[in-house]
């Protein structure tokens, strides 16, 4: 028997209905010399400390490091019956295809069923990048011999089991500390969530730390030809900061005065230069998430579950969860056939179609640049838009346009920088006078002469009349304005996926930064909006409309942690590790060994530490009138009586829009910093 092994349900079901494997079973389905079965997602997991030794039940610093030799994994509860299926069917198999998701945890879910059921048969591999019939026949026909993947289940299990060691040790050896300096709370690390956190406290500092400065800006109304518009005085070099903004009031306000009583300004010289603008590549998830934050104002999971409906449910684009923009050269031939399934999906495309070139090659289609998936795309087949949410279609419209945008013309606009004098005074006036629109048609952009563009020397974009050196410009009103610096912004959850992908940036270490240029950055494509999630479950982020903030349990958190756990540098270099072994450089027992010997140079460095943690005022308990503690719960930090059990009373800390229990608050699982 031919197995096919599928992540999903509805994964299995679209891949027998390619094969004619018609006959439902229980959990599968059957045709002739072929079965499709599915794992739920994982059905196996790593087992807690617990089930290494009673001693680890309750948590203890001397107990600590928790080494696993040999690593046990368990069933998981809830998918024992779909196991059982599974275990039953692969040792029937005589010809196993994996067929989950074609990624590290993909690879993962599969083999180590594999292992587990310690099959040892041959096996092959189905690379789905769409789950449109026509995509699945094309895989079908390519599969992979298993070994070529086998590396990605190695990287897979790497992050795993690195993610256990950090989170399992540095939690609990944390959290004791803690209650030791008067902490009542869970501080839970993670390998990723603790330097993702550590980037939202870092930017919550610079902005509680901020304080504005006051400058001063000449605006003047000019005028040439009868068209009016905008120029701006230049400040001396001796009155300005590092941008150019001008700190001495005295200084603008004499400029003000000399300008008020000028008739008109002189120019002295034109420069324009032609800018042409190169379509953007398809959506990488990263970019699809940052898009859809500041465009639709989506959370980065709800851009991701909608990512992946488009792709599982609706068959309207490709695999999602890819950290590439490119696509591959191969894909060309496909074009006809994506934009005769576009116009079917969505006839108003017609007449915009009829304008695209087909065969135009921009920089998108480049084999060099692919890494294990290519940008999210259209795939060949019509999708049904009424079947759709609105928010599902607003999502499929940006990929859509993405796409579209490859074969329009490179977008085009003159940029005219005018210097102008008045006696001492210097002034200038920038403008944009747009020539090709090309692919900014597609997207849903500014592309007038008025408003196109934000470019940085063009605070207002503009369309200047004709000017030539000595032309006057007449002077209709000047303005002083008194503006202050603006502190940083707060991050949002798009801006956060930013910052955690582009990571090396914020490194100020040459030798690491140069190393890190190369890297994902924090965490990859798949996993960083359950951090982000997770971080808010736990009560260490708080959403604030679209920003989100750090929480003073965070703050805590932070202070606590030496500087490397909290390095985003330090867990780049770790997922530069994880591309290592997926390249076949580096083998999974090294990775794993590093880990391990670093946490338990950390568990032997702070053992003895004595932390200094602030803590919150302790209001009364509202039942006996007792002293509370804050407590940490699956909701976020609560009061709770510090005579618990006996007394249950609590409270919600300040601000809590959710109502806490303390039922939950003493239970220590694999959520305590074990990242997803």
């Amino acid at each position: 028997m031919r197995l096919f092994l599928c992540e999903k349900p509805s994964q299995g079901k679209d891949i027998a209905r390619v094969l004619g494997a018609k006959q439902r079973g229980e959990g599968c389905y059957h045709g002739s010399g072929i079965t499709v079965t599915w794992c739920i997602g994982h059905l196996v997991e790593a087992a807690e400390p617990e089930a290494y030794g009673q001693q680890y039940q309750q948590w203890s610093i001397d107990q600590l490091p928790i080494l696993p030799d040999p690593w046990r994994i368990e069933v998981k509860p809830k998918t024992a019956t779909q196991f059982k299926i599974v275990k039953a069917l692969i040792a029937k198999a005589d010809e196993l295809v994996i067929a989950t998701d074609a990624d590290r945890e993909g690879e993962m879910i599969a083999r180590e069923l594999l292992d587990l059921c310690t099959y040892r048969g041959p096996i092959q591999r189905l690379w789905l990048s769409a789950l449109n019939d026509a995509s699945i026949r094309q895989a079908l026909d390519a599969l992979r011999p298993g070994t070529e993947t086998l590396p990605l289940y190695h990287a897979a299990l790497a992050r795993s089991r690195a993610d256990w060691l950090v989170g399992m040790n540095l939690s609990r050896l944390f959290t004791l500390l803690g209650r030791q300096a008067g902490y009542s709370g869970v501080l839970s690390v993670g390998r990723v969530q603790t330097p993702t956190l550590r980037l939202v406290v870092d930017r919550d500092r610079e902005i509680a730390r901020f304080v504005p400065v006051p400058f001063w800006v000449i605006e003047l109304a000019l005028t040439s030809n009868g068209k009016r518009f905008i120029a701006h005085w230049q400040a001396p070099d001796e009155s300005v900061d590092d941008a150019g903004r001008c700190l001495q009031q005295h200084v603008a306000q004499g400029a003000l005065a000399r300008l008020q009583s000028a008739r008109d300004v002189e120019v002295v010289s034109v420069d324009t230069e032609r800018v042409r603008e190169a379509p953007p590549l398809p959506f990488d998830l990263g970019t699809l998430q940052e898009t859809c934050s500041r465009q639709l104002g989506l959370d980065v999971q709800e851009t991701l579950d909608i990512a992946q409906a488009l792709y599982e449910t609706h068959k309207a684009t490709t695999y999602p969860r890819t950290d590439c923009g490119f696509l591959p050269e191969s894909m060309r031939a496909d074009v006809p056939t994506v934009l005769t399934a576009l116009v079917a999906t969505d006839p108003s495309l017609r007449p915009l179609i009829a304008t695209l070139d087909p065969t135009q090659r921009s920089r998108a289609w480049n084999d060099g640049k692919i890494t294990a998936h290519h940008g999210i795309i259209p795939t060949l087949e019509p999708a049904n838009l009424a079947a759709m949410s609105d928010k599902e279609q607003a999502v499929y419209r940006l990929i859509r346009a993405h796409y579209l945008t490859q074969f329009l013309p490179h977008h085009e606009f003159d940029r005219t920088v005018a210097q102008l004098i008045s006696g001492p005074d210097r002034l200038s006036a920038s403008g944009k006078q747009i020539v090709v629109i090309g692919w900014r048609s597609v997207l849903n952009e500014p592309v007038s002469n008025e408003d196109a563009g934000n470019d940085e020397d063009t605070p207002r974009s503009q369309t200047l009349p004709p000017l030539a050196k000595g032309t006057r410009c007449a002077v209709e009103h000047v303005d002083l304005k008194a503006l202050t610096t603006q502190p940083p912004r707060a991050y949002t959850q798009g801006e956060l996926i930013k910052a955690m992908k582009g990571v090396a940036k914020l490194v100020s270490d040459p030798r690491l930064k140069q190393i890190l240029k190369d890297t994902t950055g924090i965490g990859t494509e798949a996993t960083r909006a359950s951090i982000i999630q997770g971080l808010i479950a736990r009560g260490y982020l708080i959403k604030k409309g679209r920003a989100v903030r750090a929480s003073d349990a965070a703050f805590t958190l932070i202070d606590a942690m030496p500087a490397a756990i909290a390095d985003p540098g330090t867990t780049a270099i770790w997922e530069q590790g994880l591309e290592r072994i997926e390249a076949g450089d580096m083998t999974l027992d090294a990775f794993v060994t590093r880990q391990a010997t670093w946490v338990t140079q950390l568990v032997q460095q702070y053992a003895q530490a004595t932390l200094t943690i602030k803590l919150p005022p302790s209001p009364p308990c509202p039942v006996c009138g007792a002293a509370m503690r804050q407590r940490n719960s699956q909701h976020g930090p609560f009061w709770s009586c510090t005579r618990y059990p006996d007394c249950k009373g609590t409270l919600p800390v300040e601000k809590s829009k959710t109502k806490r229990h303390a039922g939950s608050a003493s239970r220590h699982g694999r959520s305590a910093g074990h990242d997803t």
